[in-house]
């Protein structure tokens, strides 16, 4: 800030009026980096240069910035809310909350010709239209049109249909007619009266009034039925039915409660997060959450006065252009007369104009809990994702620090590592582990059943199960490891060298072996192990492969054992064959679950021989 701007900031400090108002701060370019209001001009603005010690990190940095004050005065501190929110709108200045407008929502359009149509649109451009909305979710609004084609009769052609041009016959019906979806108004088969019925319950459904509709409904198949015309009482009962049902998914709140909007909010450091509803009947008709952006460390309910004024001014009702003209989002105290709604919300706030409660009991209590909760469920995804975004830079540091390390030419950003598993010499099976960007790929994870070697042999295992698993990846064409790590001495790294040669892979795809004494790693055909820091982190990115390959296989060859063991038990006793076992751990899993099950339950599954021979046999084997 010059010296100049110093002294125009102090003269207009001493002559700035104690009425409310707006302010505006302008930078060495001219430009607004703030917009304010007050209801004492004089004192708010003082307050930003009479002891800068005081002011947070971020409003110091406005102050620094601050090279012309100007200002405007109004009548009421309602009346500087409005301003200051158009203008924020107007310049968007860097150091306001900035709200997004509703230019990209959808409403439902009803046109005002003969036999109106419904349909959806992001645009204002049909002249004398009623528009409903805007509607935060695209897919509820659907649902919503799509429960009006359902019980209403609704052309979808575009047609002129004057009586002039239906008395000419220009148009011919389409397959909706057929199908049954339209009366054929195009040809006057439909009288416009009775279209109009359908279209005045239409509105009284995205008005919210579903009461109203379902009302109309009873009333129509009580008159089907007393006149004994039963297909009709039938399909008005359909279309009460599909009312109903639509409600039932919406209510939420006791039904006599109506024209309420709700706001919630909850916030951090860096932002705060807001939710609305709209409940119209007991039932949701609108909703949405946003997030906001702090820039001065804004108080809650600072926030939360902007977006509940600029969400009045979004969400009403219906919305009318009538001579071709549309109607503006500006806030204006006038519009504000529309608004028959109460407001509710969890933090206490005062904006002249507007009464807003804080409930402390009953359904409405209830209200602004379910909204607080989705406000909360914003907040959590928030921190969610830039936890997220945290762990996948350091991985990707990690990562890095890797290929460094094993002087690599690509970054491993995928992994596998395998690891063979016996006791004994019994039951020998292997495991591949997968990491993707440093994390588990738990669905990329193998186990293997040793097929060609008999006994324990962890080379002709390491040869076999490496060479099916990049046979496969092969095949399919999938993508290959940038990294192979073998978990055992050389003789099993070589082994698995040989697998990729003779798979044409090998020095495509870098491999390093894991002595599992010394914590030691190998290249193929190198007698010195790799030199890494035993503190680096892609040493304990390698070794939580390792260790995850390991459990992985031993988990897989002991649930293996156990099971054979299982059936072992069973085909001991004399008369139970393999057929009769395999369906007895097919339904109880386990020797003691057999045990305890009920004999009766036993016999009528495998009959009553066979249930004796298997209850008496395991009684006999110790288990």
């Amino acid at each position: 800030m010059s010296n100049v701007s110093k002294v125009e900031i102090s003269e207009t400090l001493k002559i700035l009026p104690t009425e409310p108002g707006v302010y505006k701060y302008f930078d060495s370019e001219g430009i607004i980096i703030y917009v304010g209001k007050a209801k004492n001009l004089k004192n708010r603005v003082s307050s930003y240069f009479a002891n800068k010690a005081d002011l947070n990190r971020k409003t110091q940095r406005l102050v620094s910035e601050i090279c012309r004050i100007e200002y405007t005065v109004v009548n009421t501190e309602f009346d500087a809310f409005l301003l200051e929110n158009n203008l924020i709108k107007a310049n968007q200045p860097k150091y306001n909350i900035l709200l997004k407008d509703d230019k990209t929502y959808p409403y439902i359009c009803i046109t005002n010709e003969p036999f109106p149509r419904v349909f959806p649109t992001r645009r204002h451009d049909v002249e004398g239209s009623t528009y409903f909305g805007p509607y935060a979710s695209v897919k509820g609004m659907n649902i919503l049109l799509d429960l009006l084609k359902k019980i209403y009769t609704i052309r979808s052609c575009s047609f002129s249909l004057t009586k002039e041009n239906i008395r000419k016959k220009k148009f011919k019906v389409c397959l909706e007619y057929h199908i049954k979806n339209c009366k054929g108004g195009c040809e006057g088969l439909q009288v416009e009266d009775d279209y109009q019925k359908d279209i005045e319950q239409v509105i009284n459904v995205l008005k919210g009034k579903i009461g109203v509709a379902t009302n109309y409904f009873k009333q129509k198949m009580q008159e089907a039925a007393t006149a004994w015309k039963f297909e009709e009482a039938q399909a008005y009962k359909d279309k009460l039915d599909a009312l109903e049902n639509f409600q039932s998914r919406s209510l939420v709140a006791n039904p006599n409660i109506s024209d309420v909007d709700v706001f919630a909010i909850t916030s951090d450091e860096k932002a705060a997060y807001i939710n609305y509803l709209h409940i119209q009947n007991g039932a949701i008709t609108q909703t949405q959450t946003i997030t906001v952006k702090k820039k001065l460390d804004e108080a809650d309910s600072e926030i939360l006065a902007y977006v509940i004024l600029d969400f009045r001014s979004k969400y009403f009702v219906v919305r009318k252009i009538e001579g071709g003209e549309s109607t503006e989002n500006s806030i204006n105290p006038s519009k504000y007369q529309i608004y028959n709604t109460k407001i509710i919300s969890n933090i206490e706030l005062q904006i002249e104009g507007l009464d807003i409660q804080v409930p402390k009991i009953g359904d409405l209590k209830k209200l602004v809990e379910l909204s607080y909760k989705n406000a909360l469920f914003k907040k959590k995804e928030r921190m969610n994702k830039e936890v997220e975004i945290k762990d996948n830079s350091a991985n990707k540091r990690i990562l890095e620090q890797m290929k460094k390390d094993l002087n690599l030419i690509v970054r491993p950003d995928h992994i596998e590592c395998f690891d063979n598993s016996n006791i004994q010499g019994t039951n020998p099976v292997a495991a591949m582990v997968c990491f993707k960007d440093a994390k588990p790929s738990k669905k990329d994870y193998r186990h293997f059943k040793i097929k060609t070697v008999i006994g324990a042999n962890d080379f002709a295992s390491m040869y076999e199960i490496v060479t099916r698993r990049y046979t496969r990846l092969l095949e399919e064409k999938a993508s290959l490891p940038q990294l192979i790590i073998i978990d055992g001495g050389k003789g099993q790294l070589s082994s698995a060298c040989d697998a990729l040669k003779a798979l044409n892979l090998y020095g495509k795809i870098p491999i390093i072996g894991i002595a599992k004494r010394l914590e030691e790693l190998y290249y193929p055909e190198d007698e010195l192990p790799i030199m890494i820091s035993k503190k680096s982190e892609s040493l304990k990115l390698i070794q939580r492969l390792r260790d995850e390959a390991h459990r992985f296989a031993i988990t897989f060859h002991r649930d293996l054992r156990s099971k054979n063991s299982i059936v072992s038990r069973l085909e001991e006793i004399e008369g139970i064959g393999k057929a009769t076992t395999e369906k007895l751990l097919k339904k109880y899993k386990s020797v003691k679950k057999i045990v305890e099950t009920d004999p009766a339950e036993i016999a009528a599954f495998i009959g009553k021989d066979k249930a004796r021979l298997v209850i008496e046999g395991l009684k006999t084997l110790k288990h």
